[in-house]
């Protein structure tokens, strides 16, 4: 019978399964659209609609997780001098190392104490990101924030974006740290612009807001951290991987460094 024939053909598609399957392997978080573009940069020749059903297929489909928090707020009032609102949501440039901006975030580790308990304990993350490649270029992670560590990020990314040849402007929220008279003397001594976003206005720093969403989507929300040590070197961990291999669609589905690298030969 022709059916009892056509099951014992081989599967034509055993080969981009197995590919598809090897990119899952290395990127857990891909939907079937990233997935195609990546199928694409590796030279498979392959519809979209084809990569979406053998994903569906395959049960590829990804979970997506969350947890309601308090979100962390490092506005103390005014302590110091507010900036104008330099960038004033004018995200986009093509210029490497003219815009960046910065935030903190917080993430919840757990731990036993002496007698057995579970204790809630933090760290926090203060990272640069530029907005013409969303490449982050410095962070700390400290147990918890403090002027020291926010410094010797700042200085690592001023010293990274020294190659710029136009006058570059770093943004930020109001949060304390930025208001402190060494963090906005050690700006005006390297001749940067400071920009702050309005009071309260998260949509103002939205690449670093979009950047904490998708980190911990990816790798926070569906795992428990049970050591500072552990938690850290997953951050470590991940922004290498977002840095390096982590391709995105406003990117021409490149990483953010390989699109760095595309406008600097240009």
């Amino acid at each position: 019978m022709y059916w009892q024939a056509k099951w014992k053909q081989a599967d034509p598609d055993a080969e981009l399964k197995e590919e598809m399957l090897a990119i899952r392997q290395q990127h857990p978080c891909y939907g079937y659209r990233r997935m195609h573009a990546e199928l694409i940069n590796r030279e498979w020749k392959v519809n979209c609609k084809k990569v979406q059903r053998i994903y569906q297929e395959l049960g590829l489909q990804i979970k997506h997780f969350s947890r309601k928090y308090r979100k962390y707020n490092s506005y103390k009032g005014v302590v110091g001098r507010i900036k104008p609102n330099r960038i004033n949501r004018r995200f986009n440039t093509s210029i490497v190392h003219q815009k960046i901006t910065t935030d903190t975030s917080e993430f919840k580790f757990y731990e036993l104490d002496s007698q057995g308990r579970t204790q809630i304990k933090k760290l926090y993350l203060d990272p640069f990101l530029d907005m013409c490649n969303l490449e982050i270029i410095s962070y700390k992670i400290t147990s918890q924030p403090n002027g020291i560590s926010m410094l010797e990020a700042l200085r690592e990314a001023i010293e990274v974006t020294a190659d710029c040849s136009y006058r570059r402007i770093f943004h930020s929220d109001q949060g304390w740290a930025y208001q402190m008279p060494a963090y906005q003397a050690l700006l005006k001594e390297n001749q940067i612009f400071q920009s702050m976003s309005r009071k309260g206005n998260c949509y103002d720093n939205a690449p670093m807001e979009n950047f904490f969403s998708v980190m911990k989507q990816e790798m926070y929300y569906d795992k428990i951290y049970h050591s500072y040590r552990e938690l850290e070197t997953a951050i470590i961990k991940y922004i290498q991987y977002y840095n390096a291999e982590r391709i995105k669609e406003k990117l021409n589905w490149m990483s953010p460094i390989a699109y760095r690298h595309s406008l600097q030969a240009a």
